[in-house]
């Protein structure tokens, strides 16, 4: 996986950030030097991603304290950095856990404490999302292999990725909440058996970019390509920023077979057989598993459930909000109009949607793969 353009580094008293906006068509450096700097980067989406924002946030407010670092400096940067974006709970982790920190030392010492505590959540969070590739790689392996007894002995019944055993689960019967549906023998899916290739399909982008480092979504795509087994990525494109393009690139920077779809050819793909998984990221996940992610991963779950292709969201333990009970209770972000391209015509522009735990068979975590509906294990 390529690592040309960092997503964030430090550069002596600034942070400096990969502009994601102006990508994939030209690859600049922002040099994050204030707290305003910080906010904005995250509020116009310089930076993005729920993993990214939060490490960013941890950064803003070390950049924040720089002439001032007292209780009531604290509270407002706290409080500045909080407002950019209300869905993605990551930010609102780090922003807590910063100030948790902070608040038990004299102010002569938090800018010091400020930038060691957010270089410790860079840090946490690239190791994170290292070891989620580490937990869903079975997934994608349990699925190459499936194929190969396919090719081997074809009287045999070969079961569908989701009845796979991954790490951390009791069995695939307590990963998915419903038997999946074997496609007709001679369709397209059994046809890719004979070249063993298997089929991903994400949203938005869950990859390095929107962390500090190997994605969350991607991260087993790319543990898998490193370990040789064949495979290719369904990229919907994920309109009104176009998230997708931003997944292409990566995934042609890292040299892994891909393809950009347009966002409504989904589901006519997992209808045709030719996706074998679907793997996509979080902002926020409640308590009870429903998990919010880019608007039109809903549809996605619904489709994938339909066609009977397995579907997993992988995200750090970070993004699990176990003070919110349910996705409904989840704030949805309304972006700007002006996104849409509209001119005038009234315009509504949710930037995520929330997918019920009944429809995602796992969550894949840096502690390994969990029923949806079953996450007490990790609650600390």
């Amino acid at each position: 996986m390529s690592g040309d353009a960092p997503t964030l580094r430090e550069d002596g008293d600034c942070v400096v950030v990969l502009d994601q906006t102006l990508l994939p068509a030209r690859t600049s450096f922002v040099a994050l030097r204030s707290l305003d700097d910080a906010a904005h980067a995250i509020r116009v989406m310089q930076v993005r991603g729920a993993p990214l924002i939060g490490a960013t946030a941890a950064y803003g407010v070390a950049l924040g304290l720089a002439e001032d670092a007292g209780d009531a400096r604290l509270d407002l940067v706290i409080e500045a950095l909080a407002a950019t974006r209300p869905t993605a709970v990551n930010l609102h982790w780090a922003l807590a856990r910063m100030q948790r920190v902070l608040q038990k030392s004299a102010p002569v010492a938090r800018r010091e404490l400020a930038w060691r505590e957010a270089r410790a959540i860079a840090e946490e969070d690239q190791a994170a999302n290292a070891a989620i590739g580490q937990h869903g790689l079975p997934l994608i392996a349990a699925i190459h292999a499936a194929f190969g007894n396919e090719k081997d002995n074809p009287s045999n019944p070969r079961p569908t990725a989701g009845f796979a055993e991954p790490a951390g689960c009791g069995g695939a019967e307590q990963c998915s909440a419903k038997p999946r549906v074997r496609p007709a023998e001679g369709s397209d899916y059994f046809r890719q058996a004979a070249s063993a290739i298997v089929n991903i399909m994400t949203h938005c982008n869950a990859g390095r970019l929107a962390t500090v480092g190997h994605g969350t979504a991607l991260a087993p795509v790319y543990a898998a390509h490193a370990a040789g087994i064949a495979l290719h990525v369904w990229v919907s494109e994920t309109r009104p920023r176009n998230q997708g393009l931003l997944t292409a690139w990566e995934l042609r920077e890292a040299g892994v077979p891909h393809t950009l779809i347009a966002d409504n050819a989904a589901g006519l793909l997992m209808m045709q057989g030719k996706v074998d998984l679907v793997i996509v990221g979080a902002d926020r996940i409640a308590a009870n598993g429903d998990a919010a992610n880019k608007v039109g991963t809903y549809l996605k779950a619904l489709a994938a459930r339909a066609n009977g292709v397995p579907f997993y969201v992988a995200a750090p333990l970070s993004t699990i909000d176990f003070a919110c009970a349910k996705g409904a209770d989840i704030p949805i972000e309304e972006r700007a109009a002006a996104e849409l391209g509209a001119g005038t015509t009234p315009v509504a522009n949710p930037a995520f949607d929330v997918t019920p735990a009944a429809l995602i068979d796992g969550i894949v975590s840096e502690r390994g793969v969990a029923p949806s509906g079953d996450l007490t294990r990790w609650r600390p």
